[in-house]
């Protein structure tokens, strides 16, 4: 264990997010995603929330600021709806490190899973809320 990094972060996260560079993404996956369908690189978070995984690792990972979506989540398919608490969660807990980030782009569920398969990792996580996945973009560590 190590002192001001949250005990939810496992060595192979910390590993991973410090090996990360700008521009890389990494996919927060709710537990129904097919992850390893999309990318090699899976990492397990099993029983976590997205939320709180957001504030452990928002603490020691930049968001890109020279893209305008840093944050990126799948939008509902058509005839399905979204829950807006989860968007909603997910603001809450981003805006305790970075209080103006730019609004959460929602692609399609397509164009996400091709983001998902160029992305750096996929964490997949306890999160069951539908619509749960979310993609950070990592910038430039001041």
């Amino acid at each position: 264990m190590l002192k001001g990094i949250s005990p939810i972060i496992s060595p192979e996260l910390l590993a991973t997010l410090a090996r990360m560079g700008h521009g890389d993404e990494i996919v927060l996956a709710d537990a129904h995603f097919p992850g390893e369908t999309f990318n090699k690189n899976v990492l397990r978070a099993d029983g976590l929330r997205i939320p709180d995984l957001l504030e452990a690792i928002l603490p020691l990972f930049e968001l890109d600021s020279y893209v305008p979506h840093p944050l990126v989540m799948m939008a509902a398919v058509e005839g399905d709806t979204l829950d807006p608490v989860v968007e909603r969660n997910y603001l809450e807990a981003i805006r305790k490190t970075n209080p103006s980030v730019a609004p959460i782009e929602r692609i399609d569920r397509f164009a996400f899973y091709e983001r998902t398969q160029s992305a750096f990792a996929v964490l997949m996580t306890g999160e069951t809320a539908k619509y749960g996945n979310i993609i950070l973009k990592k910038g430039v560590t001041p």
